[in-house]
């Protein structure tokens, strides 16, 4: 009976939001804690996700003529003190090796928290001539930031994700490349995560250290707080200037060309499991699924019931399915509760009377709905019942994420707003003193500012409105 209670393991993800994320990233084998605080080791489930996500951006950068590369992990600290904006930004994150081989080192390195920097050096050798722009490069790898408030995937000391750094000749391109990168991540979030994001610009406190403007993509958590998700940053001649980028222009004017950089970590699964959980578990994409559909026998010992599943299984790998057969001793319903835990988004059951019948039953993990279906053509039936779903989950998520924005006129309003777990729009003056107004009596920041202006007056100090904003609390 033990084993039939798997799912009570995990607390009410009404009650307790956080402790739920955090006994979902455990219970379900996505990470485990590493035996230096703060850091995580990413296990086989978490780190399929990983990969999905992986090859489906990879596919989207390389389609805008990205390519990959690779930059060293240990930077000279003299690279930081170089762009002073930046270094302050990053300060208290930064880890530093000292010594090295039994010995101090003459210069101490950082472990890179990012990688401006040493990426700027090396343009700084590549870059010589109108010809070899624009630059287009990205790197998969990890990075370290000293946390001193951990939660696996969100914010943890070490953590992957990929950064893009770009070279231009001009202001317009390099914006143009800001902005381009920045759809692209919306895209992604939105047809592969399944989640509806927000996208606009960060304002001047909430901006990367170093970066002339930053654009950022918030997206709604089920608990109403906001999780930051990627962001593109449009950096100028900031970097290029520090570092020496320059170019000689058709016109033989030697020129600093203009830099941008753009990220996303794994930071997107803890986004998956908050946007899309529920009190079972995990409820994942189809397409970033380890698994998306996954083969419960009923009554596995009686003749026929495995090597039918086996069957189905050959089938649905033939047509693109990402299956597992689960012919392992458990109870069906202890399967049943460890799959949909672990968010499959497909359970087909085949049992004896089902194969007399010529019929599977269907579950899908999303809404768990049950339904028939004909063992004959099983694998178009489940093909197309995967992009059911993944559709069904982002306008599920939609739904949730409009009704749960709401607009403020005063301090009151933005405090409700947030309470109520809402992402809050109001209008705002643009003064710094503002937003740090709101960010000590609410506990809200800044996420990112519309292109409309929807109030005329600040809902903080009643001057003239300049921006219209949206509020949020945020991991």
């Amino acid at each position: 009976m033990a084993k039939e209670s798997f799912v009570e393991n995990i607390a009410d993800i009404e009650t307790d939001f956080p402790q739920w994320y955090t006994d979902v990233c455990k219970k379900t084998q996505l990470v485990d804690y590493g035996p230096v605080k703060g850091t995580m080791v990413i296990r086989p489930y978490g780190y399929a996700i990983w990969e999905n996500i992986q090859h489906e951006m990879d596919a989207r950068f390389k389609a805008t003529g990205v390519q990959n590369a690779y930059f060293p992990l240990l930077i000279p600290m003299s690279f930081f003190t170089k762009e002073a904006e930046h270094v302050e930004g990053f300060a208290p994150e930064v880890a530093v090796v000292t010594h090295a081989g039994g010995e101090e080192l003459a210069e101490p390195l950082a472990i890179r928290p990012t990688s401006e920097t040493i990426i700027g050096n090396m343009y700084s050798k590549w870059l010589q001539s109108y010809r070899d722009l624009p630059i287009l490069i990205n790197q998969w790898a990890n990075v370290m930031r000293w946390e001193k408030t951990t939660r696996p995937f969100l914010r943890t000391s070490e953590f992957l994700w990929q950064e893009g750094h770009t070279c231009h000749a001009s202001e317009e391109e390099a914006m143009e490349e800001t902005i381009k990168m920045l759809e692209v991540y919306k895209e992604f979030a939105e047809n592969v995560l399944a989640i509806p994001v927000i996208c606009g610009k960060k304002t001047e406190k909430e901006k990367f250290a170093g970066a002339v403007a930053t654009y950022g993509m918030e997206a709604m958590m089920k608990d109403g707080k906001s999780l930051q998700s990627g962001t593109s940053h449009y950096l100028g001649q900031n970097f290029a200037k520090a570092f020496d980028i320059k170019f000689l222009d058709k016109d033989g004017v030697q020129k600093y060309a203009y830099t941008t950089s753009w990220g996303t970590s794994t930071r997107m699964i803890g986004a998956v499991i908050m946007a899309h959980g529920d009190a079972r578990g995990l409820v994942l994409p189809p397409k970033v699924a380890p698994y998306q559909a996954v083969i419960v026998p009923i009554a596995a010992k009686k003749a026929g019931v495995l090597e039918k599943c086996a069957e189905v299984k050959s089938l649905l790998e033939k047509a693109g399915v990402r299956v597992v057969l689960d012919d392992t001793d458990n109870s069906p319903g202890w399967k049943f509760n460890e799959w949909e835990m672990k968010g499959v988004p497909v359970r087909v059951e085949i049992g004896p009377r089902d194969i007399e019948a010529g019929k599977a039953m269907l579950f899908r993990r999303d809404t768990c709905e049950k339904n028939e279906c004909a063992l004959d053509g099983i694998e178009d039936t489940v093909a197309k019942l995967l992009e059911i779903i993944q559709v069904d989950m982002l306008e599920a998520a939609r739904c949730r994420r409009d009704e749960k924005i709401v607009r403020a006129k005063d301090m009151a309003g933005i405090l409700a707003g947030v309470e109520g777990g809402n992402f809050v729009k109001a209008g705002w003056c643009g003064c710094r003193e503002c937003e740090d107004k709101i960010k000590a009596e609410t506990n809200a920041t800044a996420r990112v500012m519309c292109e409309e202006l929807i109030d005329e007056f600040c809902a903080v100090c009643g001057k003239k409105a300049k921006h219209t904003v949206y509020f949020a609390r945020a991991y």
